[in-house]
């Protein structure tokens, strides 16, 4: 299966009329829309669809073949000044989307390498994740920076999230800061002077990858309907407020063309927090309760009908067929770091790999 893939691939240049597949939603699911504002709609393939190719199916050391679109022109960013590369690895995920799932992996910093995640897969499975999981935490704006270049060079997919407090630094501030919102969220006050100064801290290093080409699916303020975290403190309405004063700073006055933003809800997704189909691009949930999500699947798709959905984190993930059997095909699955990765049963992780609807590093096209 994956040989045939690959075949049909190599001919989507002669067949590229027969390639109009839509990323439509089952029609034995219908939803509804709560804070849809006009995107192009985005909705789950059917089986009946003409299935999209991963890109090339390349082993190692075979030369990626360029992406082609199958809808082109279909999909549009939040950001309409999005640049060629943005526009085109949305355009991939959404051409995708309900068929295949995208293969990722959160890496960890403090381990042996900053390749311990990646070494442990390849040498389970044989294979690397086609998109790489980062995080500014701690301040680690130059190693992520480096990093994110060297997987882009790879031929793979950027994401970043980003544990920090209010001020900076990691985790542990994120979890325990507890601000006054009103002063936060008013320009002018000390709260949020710092606030702002430890966004643009961020601002300038996704500008260096800018720079640099490359894409970055950007997952800032995640789990943020969970209210652990900060951001989440103040209630759905000042989250909304920070989400859209990101959005604008650093669209408007950083000009940051290179972010596909993914709004990342905890596994409850619960409602009145979405500020709206034009300050993000994809919408997803979490779980660490070892299945496919599916509470977080039926929620995701009534917050809007115009987003492919992410399963942005999760521990150990489920047999591939799971996701199939229940029309649950995520555009990408995350497996968390350190011991998440390592917890997870060796035969049913290369199995997943190795599965014709999962797409690894080889079988990315050059988008």
């Amino acid at each position: 299966m994956r040989n045939i893939k690959a075949l049909s691939f190599l001919c989507a240049l002669s067949v590229l009329a027969c390639l109009m597949v839509s990323c439509s939603k089952s029609e034995e699911a219908p939803y509804t829309s709560l804070g849809s504002e006009g995107s192009t709609e985005i909705t789950a393939a059917s089986d009946t669809d003409t299935e999209v190719s991963s890109g090339n199916n390349t082993g190692a050391g075979t030369e990626k073949q360029p992406y082609v679109p199958a809808n082109p022109g279909k999909y549009s960013l939040s950001n309409p000044k999005a640049d060629e590369a943005a526009i085109n690895t949305y355009s991939y995920i959404c051409d995708n989307f309900g068929k295949l799932m995208i293969s990722c992996q959160q890496e960890s910093t403090w381990m042996d390498s900053p390749d311990y995640e990646m070494d442990y897969i390849e040498s389970v499975t044989g294979k690397l994740p086609a998109m790489r999981g980062l995080d500014f935490m701690n301040e680690d704006f130059d190693g992520v920076v480096q990093r994110s270049k060297e997987w882009h060079d790879k031929g793979g997919i950027v994401t970043i999230c980003w544990h920090t407090g209010i001020n900076g630094k990691g985790y542990q501030e994120a979890l325990d800061d507890n601000p006054d919102f009103d002063k936060l969220l008013t320009e002018g006050t000390d709260e949020y002077n710092n606030m702002i100064a430890n966004w643009d801290k961020a601002a300038k290093a996704l500008q260096e990858l800018r720079d640099a080409g490359v894409t970055v699916l950007w997952r800032p303020f995640h789990e943020f309907d969970g209210e652990w975290f900060w951001w989440g403190k103040g209630g759905s309405m000042n989250f909304k407020k920070l989400w859209i004063m990101m959005y604008e700073r650093f669209t408007n006055k950083f000009n940051l063309t290179n972010l596909i933003w993914v709004l990342g809800y905890s596994g409850e997704v619960r409602s009145g927090w979405y500020p709206g189909d034009k300050y993000c691009d994809i919408i997803g949930s979490d779980t660490y309760d070892d299945s496919i999500n599916r509470n977080g699947w039926v929620l995701l798709n009534r917050v809007s009908e115009n987003k492919p959905l992410a399963f942005h984190e999760c521990g150990n993930i489920p047999a591939v067929e799971e996701f199939e059997k229940n029309e649950m095909m995520w555009s990408w699955f995350m497996i968390w770091h350190t011991e998440h990765i390592k917890n997870n049963d060796k035969d049913n992780l290369k199995a997943v790999y190795n599965h014709e609807k999962v797409i690894t590093l080889d079988e990315l096209p050059e988008i």
